[in-house]
């Protein structure tokens, strides 16, 4: 099996900013990194949902920043003394998700994000429709420029159903997306000019390349029975079956 990559935190610089995630940079010998931390916002679930999304991105051939897994030891030393970070980090001991820090990015302004193309912004509502994520607002965007170039980011709050496996049917994967407060809720009418191409970089192989990247330290905590395997294959099979016509993240004049 084919996961990510392994680093150690050698040294903690910076919380970048106030919020459920409470992402911080950190020193590790491969570079810098973001890391996102178990002990923060909805926890170990978020952490999988950042790597599962950010996989099906990349097969859709959407950027986004390289990922790891971080190791977190007890005396990380931290450049931040505060005492809300200390608790934060003290609670994440053990393995979190770093993201490679993408020195000099900036967040987009609003007549940056209308001029970006459609083919861009079709793939981007695509993805977020098919895993469910909300997080992606004009006050919100998640998206970072860098390098001339729009990238994905923080997609901890996607595959909500994770939270409550025991409440998951077989019509659970067939909600609808409601595209209104998406940053590109505008430009949805796109989407039937572009599906049938995004369908088909969707494959149950693909699934499964994107779930084996999912560290069993990570799945042993959740899931169905806590098995990993299961797990893997539970989340494969709802974003499988999402994906059968008539796709409930399409518009419905589709």
């Amino acid at each position: 099996m084919s996961g990510l990559h392994r680093l150690e935190a050698t040294r903690v610089r910076r919380r970048l900013r106030n919020g459920s995630s409470s992402p911080i940079v950190v020193e590790t010998p491969g570079g810098l990194f973001v890391a996102k931390l178990r002990g923060a916002g909805h926890g170990v679930p978020a952490l999988v949902a950042e790597i599962l999304v950010a996989e099906l991105a990349e097969q859709l051939g959407l950027p986004v920043p390289e990922r790891v897994l971080l190791e977190l030891g007890p005396d990380v030393p931290s450049d931040d003394r505060n005492d809300e970070l200390a608790q934060l980090l003290a609670a994440s001991v053990g393995l979190n998700l770093g993201f490679r820090y993408l020195e000099g990015a900036s967040e987009p302004r609003r007549e940056t994000l209308e001029q970006l193309d459609d083919e861009f912004v079709a793939r981007v509502l695509w993805l977020d429709g098919w895993v469910m994520n909300p997080d992606r607002t004009a006050s919100n965007p998640n998206l970072l420029l860098w390098r001339r170039q729009a990238w994905l980011i923080d997609h901890g709050s996607a595959l909500p159903f994770h939270y409550r496996w025991a409440d998951v049917s077989e019509d659970t994967p067939r909600e609808r997306s409601d595209y209104s407060g998406h940053v590109f809720a505008a430009r949805a009418s796109l989407l039937p000019r572009y599906e049938a191409e995004l369908a088909r970089a969707a494959s149950p192989a693909q699934l499964s390349v994107a779930t084996q990247k999912l560290p069993a330290e990570f799945l042993a905590e959740l899931g169905p029975e806590r098995d990993p395997a299961r797990s893997r294959a539970a989340y494969a099979a709802f974003l499988w079956k999402r994906l059968k016509p008539p796709r409930p993240f399409l518009p419905l004049s589709t």
